[in-house]
């Protein structure tokens, strides 16, 4: 997928060192997107790919509705990437070691949003911040274990 717009990028700060937090978001994102109410929203908007599967544990390769890893950097990124009827996104996690011990997680989103079907979806999603808060609400899952 090439370089899809910029969205926003949300962080939070969490007590822990990077490999805690690594395999907090693992464990995580891998739960997270296996949900039941997921793969019925993945059917709903037509999203690609369409069901959980790939390598495992979680790596480049996995898939879930909705998203497939394209990039697993053990400790500092996992990026994963979808598409459905209204868009073509990017979700990326990335790790930042601070120097008393904590970590930044950061989670930035890009993506396009085609013809007035995607417009309106844009809207809907974005425009009503009920993206920023989901993501804020999902970053705030990662402080504690």
């Amino acid at each position: 997928m090439s370089v899809l717009p910029f969205v926003d990028e949300h962080g939070v700060v969490v007590d822990a060192g990077v490999e805690e937090l690594w395999t907090r978001l693992v464990v995580k994102v891998g739960r997270s997107l296996s949900t039941g109410g997921g793969a019925r929203y993945a059917r709903v908007v037509g999203a690609v790919p369409r069901e959980s599967g790939g390598v495992r544990p979680l790596g480049v390769g996995s898939e879930f509705p909705g998203f497939r890893v394209v990039r697993f950097v053990p400790g500092r990124e996992l990026a994963l990437e979808g598409r459905h009827r209204f868009s073509s996104y990017s979700l990326v996690f990335r790790v930042e070691e601070l120097s008393d011990g904590r970590c930044r997680l950061r989670a930035e989103t890009r993506a396009v949003f085609p013809g007035a079907a995607g417009r309106v979806y844009r809207a809907l999603v974005i425009g009503s911040g009920g993206h920023a808060f989901a993501m804020r609400r999902m970053l705030a899952g990662y402080r504690h274990p």
